[in-house]
């Protein structure tokens, strides 16, 4: 761990989402990159049972009786005994990003030794556009030491807000169960120096235990469905997140990306108790991923809710075939939100839709007014660079993960 003290990026303006059914002893090792973070920790299981936290850090914690509080009769959206109980967290920050991490993942090393501040990385991902419109061959241009190769158009050079940011893992990988079963003893040592935008179009797995993402502009999609106790279906929250929250990503033309930072995974689950939630969701999910490929949204939806509840009228209508389920968690969806609104209370200022072609020089922003609305805002600490000093436009992410001395 560093001795000396790490300067903490946005303290003020993330939070760090915790599910939990156990003591939190893992925090220890994360002291030194998120001692500085406000956490909010959700009590799974009996909420009768106390959860230790270590000292020193600053926190509020939720058990299923807060829950039940605070949302009422709307409570019935948030999953139990699963760790989508998460997105609670998600709904109740009051701050513009969000990074949560599970309780089995642990502070891993780079090539070098050195241990890796994985905050610090999604926070360098999130504050830095996305390439979504144009695959960039040298990964992410806005890296230090990367640029836009040869043939990358200059007109597509600035980029979009970048609103969801997804690491990886060390020692687990994160397998279905079937995978795990049949590769108990696999582990991933591979680091991969690299960071790249999902092509716009192009759904992904995404996993919850190492993601960060932009509260303010994408988080009322972070729903993590209904989950385990009372359905017939777990663990796949996430997947449901990630595939809800990329349709509607790709709608707003923002971007999404994968691949740095990498945390130790020791995975805590057992791959039998995980087969018996995840078998239907195997079947399911040959229908579900062609159906997400499918969705459109109309150019009314001009706000991150209307396009969840749009999505939910799809879901009830192109899904409930399959199960029942589809239709309950349509209604859960809907819930969420009521509930979303409800604690946010400040109206959604509607998002332009541009439908333009993605290639079209057209779609590179050059209005001063939507440049001033839009992009300023969500890029935050993020300075350009004078056109006239340099050949193409460039975003470059002001190091403030630099450990002080």
């Amino acid at each position: 761990m560093p001795s000396t003290k790490v300067v903490a990026p946005l303290k003020d303006e993330l939070d760090i989402v915790i599910p939990t059914m156990r003591n939190l002893d893992f925090l220890e090792t994360w002291r030194p990159f998120f001692g500085q973070y406000h956490l909010i920790i959700v009590q799974d299981g009996d909420p009768s049972k106390t959860i230790h936290v270590p000292e020193g850090f600053d926190y509020d914690l939720y058990n299923r009786n807060d829950i039940n509080r605070i949302l009422g009769p709307k409570a019935t959206c948030i999953s139990f005994m699963d760790s989508a109980c998460r997105c609670f967290g998600f709904l109740v920050s009051k701050k513009n990003y969000i990074f949560t991490i599970d309780d089995d993942c642990f502070v891993a090393k780079d090539p070098s030794g050195q241990d890796i501040n994985a905050l610090a990385q999604h926070i360098q991902n999130l504050l830095t556009p996305a390439t979504p419109f144009f695959f960039n061959t040298l990964y992410d241009p806005y890296r230090e030491g990367a640029d836009f190769v040869r043939g990358y158009p200059l007109s597509l050079r600035e980029g979009k807000p970048t609103v969801v940011s997804h690491g990886l893992w060390l020692n687990n990988p994160d397998y279905d169960a079937p995978t795990q079963l049949v590769k108990p003893l696999e582990r991933n040592t591979r680091y991969v120096d690299a960071v790249q935008t999902i092509p716009m179009g192009n759904l992904f797995p995404m996993c919850g235990m190492n993601l960060a993402f932009d509260r303010e502009l994408i988080g009322a999609a972070m729903y993590f469905g209904l989950m385990c106790v009372g359905q017939p279906i777990g663990g796949y929250g996430d997947l449901w997140a990630g595939w809800c929250t990329k349709v509607i990503a790709d709608h707003f033309r923002f971007g999404v990306k994968t691949g740095l930072p990498y945390i130790w995974h020791r995975k805590a689950s057992s791959p039998f108790v995980n087969m018996k939630k995840e078998y239907v969701g195997l079947y399911w999910q040959e229908e579900v991923i062609p159906f997400f490929q499918s969705v459109e949204f109309p150019r009314e939806c001009t706000t991150v809710q209307k396009c969840y509840i749009e999505l939910s009228k799809m879901v009830r209508e192109r899904l409930a075939h399959l199960d029942p389920y589809f239709q309950t968690l349509a209604d859960a969806m809907v819930t969420w939100i009521e509930a979303w609104d409800e604690l946010n209370s400040v109206a959604a200022a509607p998002v332009p839709v541009d439908k333009k072609d993605a290639s079209s020089s057209a779609d590179t922003m050059e209005s001063e007014s939507w440049y001033s609305y839009y992009i300023e805002p969500c890029l935050g600490r993020i300075r350009i660079d004078n056109m006239s000093k340099r050949s193409s436009q460039r975003f470059h992410y002001t190091k403030l993960y630099q450990y002080d001395k």
